[in-house]
């Protein structure tokens, strides 16, 4: 099954795709929690028009750094002993269409990075690995746009990753698949620039849930982003797509930011 959320008439709502991917079905509620029998379907809106929302709004928003062997390998760092995990910024987050946003002060390397992301669906604390893969409701696609300059030149990410629209996610949530079977593909104006195995991780997303929820309790709707193995230069006028197969395909153009910000205080 495949749930998103949508906004129609200024209100975000949660729905199903489905199954010929031609309408989003409105449901009652959040289906993170909710019994299918207790949330009927309210409404429908075409695919073809939809407006797409996050899928979902994380209560926590956790995200993996290198975590593919030849991302390693590229940037001389060192391979990982054991999961380790960051945050990123809700603000951050925008949906499948909606414009990246370059803001005007960002020179060098603004890139696009496509990942796998994991959306929980039930309480973890001091799970097992078979708990873990049970607690994952489905699947995700994200875009981990990054400002390289930013991120050297700052003590945090804080502009470098967590920037208005630098979070695509999308278009929604696939809870049928195999995510670690599948293929990721990135490409910026239709030609391909990446291309890799989806779980050709180090440590696999269970395996940072285990190490996580000892000492963390992860909640329905916290999202796991899991890294990438490649990355790729960004230009204002391009689009990019990112397809992982057996999910969807994430699609958002770039913009350059529309006004000169007047000096900070």
């Amino acid at each position: 099954m495949k749930y998103t959320r949508v906004d129609v008439d200024g209100q975000a709502h949660w729905g199903r795709i489905t199954e010929d991917c031609t309408t989003v079905e409105l449901l009652y509620a959040s289906p993170l929690g909710t019994p299918p029998s207790e949330n009927p379907v309210t409404g429908a809106v075409p695919v073809t028009g939809a407006r797409w929302l996050p899928p979902v709004i994380p209560p926590v928003f956790y995200a993996v750094g290198f975590n593919y062997p030849r991302h390693i390998a590229e940037h001389g760092a060192q391979t990982p002993k054991s999961p380790e995990i960051g945050y990123r910024a809700n603000n951050a987050l925008t949906g499948h269409r909606s414009p990246i946003v370059k803001p005007h002060e960002v020179v060098g390397r603004f890139e696009a990075e496509p990942e796998l992301v994991a959306v929980i669906g039930r309480r973890l604390r001091h799970a097992s690995y078979d708990e873990a893969r049970a607690g994952i409701f489905g699947w995700t696609i994200g875009n981990d746009v990054s400002a390289r300059t930013w991120q050297h030149e700052d003590r945090t990410f804080w502009r470098a990753k967590n920037s208005d629209t630098f979070k695509p996610m999308g278009p929604w949530i696939e809870t049928g698949v195999d995510a670690l079977a599948q293929t990721t593909t990135l490409r910026v104006n239709g030609a391909v620039r990446a291309q890799f195995p989806t779980g050709d991780m180090v440590f696999d997303p269970y395996d940072y849930i285990v190490a996580m929820s000892r000492r963390l309790t992860l909640h329905p709707g916290d999202v796991l982003w899991m890294g990438a193995e490649s990355t790729c230069q960004l230009e204002p006028g391009d689009t990019v797509d990112i397809e992982i197969s057996g999910i969807g395909v994430l699609t958002n153009p770039v913009h350059e930011e529309a006004f000169e910000e007047g000096p900070l205080p």
